[in-house]
């Protein structure tokens, strides 16, 4: 355990006590805390971390907390905004949201003992002091957009209240957004490679899940708990998850085979203080589990065959009325005769329909989509399920947005969209997805549709008119959408998923009708969107030319022949032909032809994103061919 007291550590600034008086009295009251550090965020989600004296923040506080401290845009992910020529970025102070002191557990105070800490305050990105920019600004637009444009909906749609546990809207003081997410995560000693035969058979007998943690592994989490719940986040749980092997014990006494899947819960909050919170808990981990001699990846899929890791994002809503109560908009007046109000269902239908802008929000990388793919519980379809019945909650794990209810809790009503990862972007997950909702909502309350009516829409028949979802398209199903339908029916009823990042983006080209949902009070503005996407084709392109074609060629060089020809039978001869058949077409030149990779290059530096793309796949293909045949050929040696 830690060799100070946490007891005598200051962890959070709630949002309530950010008078300069009460956070200088705070700050003189903790001399361990060295530094502050305003915390902007770009488009791409990368945040900021520019550290200030916290003698010369107290000294120049009304300067700081007004006009905050400026960086070089151009150095942050905004591209189409702070160009080289036009960089000047304000970082401004969010005052409404907590902050969080960020500890230097291997750098200890010697006058108090305490680690050193941060003083880590979320902020603003203003560009030429005019223009806010970046993923919390959107976020914050979204939320003010939502509850604006949500009350003037009720106000002009009354019969709503005969299905609410409300009156009117007189009774409603203010709507409440909350969200949380579930993070799960790889931890790993150093330089150990993972054996995928081995953590899959471990997957499919399931002997990791819920199992009892050990060693330091046991203790970093216990720590990563105890030290979270430090900062009022209120962990709810922590547990192993399906990936992972039994640890090994080495001749030092230690365990030096480490490779295990954790998850660690919280309750909910504010969608903006959610976002926030999860944005800090991830250093958190990260620093006491390398305390330990642990690695630790946010990756959505760090193991090819192996569980990745999701962020299942939660997503509800609230009325509090003026005589105190809270009241789930989401949830039916009488939870045991509906599964939903109609503005629960009205905001299910809004993702669905919306899904294909949504979805270059959620899924931004190539790493994403790597973890999207049928089967590991990993949604890939655009489709929901409500339940076999009222009284039976939906358990279907294969849908996108699965409905979360308890009869006998209305509150606890809520959606989870199943599709992030640890490294999607909260902000614009959350932004976008309430969004989509607002137009869901709006479609259901001015057609004045009973949950009975909405229920029969989005349970509705491939081929079926409706009055706001497609036509060509199923949004319910309670089966197991990968074992009930085969690859072409999903892709047909569901829509076709994008396999690519580029395919992803297409959608804002594809789908400018729904993208004008996002614009609403320019929420996202086109030069935001423009920026949004320039910045995501540039990452994935980047990587793609950069890392994934150069490791690819490290795999082809590494599948080596492994026989002689004088100590082989022809099983060996023909599996190594076939193998050798797939390297050649991935990584060898020939005078009058190119080779995959090569293509794969030559098209980026065109910029012929579209070709790049479909190569891309092709190479996936054919890099998983290449790996399955040589696991089979390698085993058949003595």
């Amino acid at each position: 355990m830690f060799d100070f007291d946490l007891d005598k550590m200051l962890f959070t600034i709630p949002a309530g006590n950010h008078s300069p008086e009460e956070i200088t009295s705070l700050l003189r009251a903790h001399p361990e805390v060295r530094f502050v550090s305003l915390v902007g965020l770009d488009i791409g989600g990368h945040d900021t971390d520019e550290k200030i004296p916290v003698n010369l923040f107290i000294e120049d506080m009304d300067k700081f907390l007004n006009s905050g401290v400026q960086t070089d845009g151009s150095s942050v992910v905004l591209p189409k905004i702070a160009e080289l020529n036009n960089a000047k970025v304000d970082i401004i102070p969010d005052t409404e949201v907590n902050w969080y002191v960020d500890h230097n557990f291997k750098h200890v105070d010697r006058e108090t003992g305490l680690p050193i800490g941060t003083l880590r305050i979320p902020s603003f990105l203003i560009h030429n002091d005019v223009a806010e920019v970046g993923s919390r600004v959107i976020l914050r637009d979204a939320i003010i957009n939502f509850k604006k444009e949500l009350l003037q909906i009720i106000k002009e749609n009354p019969y709503i209240f005969d299905h609410l546990d409300i009156d009117g809207v007189d009774q409603i003081e203010k709507l409440e957004i909350t969200a949380a997410t579930e993070l799960e995560f790889w931890v790993k000693t150093p330089d150990d490679e993972a054996d995928r035969e081995q953590l899959s058979t471990a997957q499919i007998l399931k002997e990791q899940y819920w199992k009892r943690t050990i060693g330091p592994v046991r203790t970093a989490l216990e720590e990563v708990m105890l030290v979270l719940d430090k900062y009022g986040v209120e962990m709810e749980m922590g547990h192993k998850e399906v990936g992972g092997v039994k640890a090994k014990i080495g001749n030092s006494g230690n365990y030096d085979h480490v490779m295990e899947q954790l998850e660690i819960d919280w309750k909910f909050s504010t969608a903006i203080q959610a976002a926030d919170n999860e944005n800090h808990i991830k250093y958190v981990v990260r620093d006491i589990f390398r305390m330990h001699g642990l690695e630790v990846t946010f990756m959505a899929k760090p193991m090819e065959g192996v569980a990745g890791s999701g962020e299942h994002t939660h997503m509800g809503l609230a009325a509090k009325l003026k005589d105190g109560r809270r009241i789930n908009l989401f949830s039916a007046k009488d939870m045991k005769e509906e599964f939903l109000s109609p503005i629960g269902f009205g905001a299910l239908m809004g993702i669905l329909k919306n899904y294909e802008v949504v979805n270059p929000f959620v899924s931004a990388t190539n790493d994403a989509f790597n973890r999207l793919k049928p089967g590991y519980e990993a949604p890939v379809c655009v489709v929901t399920s409500l339940g076999h019945g009222v009284e039976m909650p939906s358990r279907n794990r294969t849908v996108l947005v699965g409905l979360v209810r308890d009869v006998d809790n209305p509150l606890a009503t809520r959606f989870e969209l199943r599709a992030p990862n640890p490294k999607s972007n909260t902000y614009l997950i959350l932004a976008s997805s309430y969004m989509a909702m607002l137009d869901g909502i709006k479609a259901a309350l001015e057609g004045e549709k009973t949950p009975k009516e909405l229920e029969a829409s989005i349970s509705k028949e491939y081929g079926q008119e409706d009055f706001y979802l497609e036509k060509d398209r199923l949004y319910r199903s309670e089966l197991d959408v990968f074992e009930e339908y085969t690859e072409q029916e999903r892709n047909e009823l569901f829509g076709r998923v994008p396999r690519t990042v580029w395919e992803n983006i297409c959608a804002f080209e594809d789908h400018p009708q729904k993208l004008k949902v996002f614009q609403q009070d320019d929420v996202m503005t086109p030069i935001t969107l423009e920026s949004y996407k320039e910045a995501i084709v540039a990452q994935w392109a980047t990587e793609l030319h950069n890392r994934i074609v150069p490791n690819t060629m490290d795999l082809i060089r590494h599948c080596v022949k492994c026989h002689d020809e004088g100590d082989c039978v022809d099983y060996d001869v023909v599996y190594w032909e076939k193998i050798n058949t797939i390297r050649n077409l991935l990584g060898r030149d020939k005078l009058n032809e190119q080779c995959l990779l090569t293509r794969i290059v030559r098209a980026l530096d065109k910029r012929d994103f579209e070709t790049a793309s479909n190569l891309q796949i092709e190479m996936q293909e054919k890099v998983k061919e290449l790996t399955d045949l040589y696991i089979i050929y390698k085993k058949n040696l003595f």
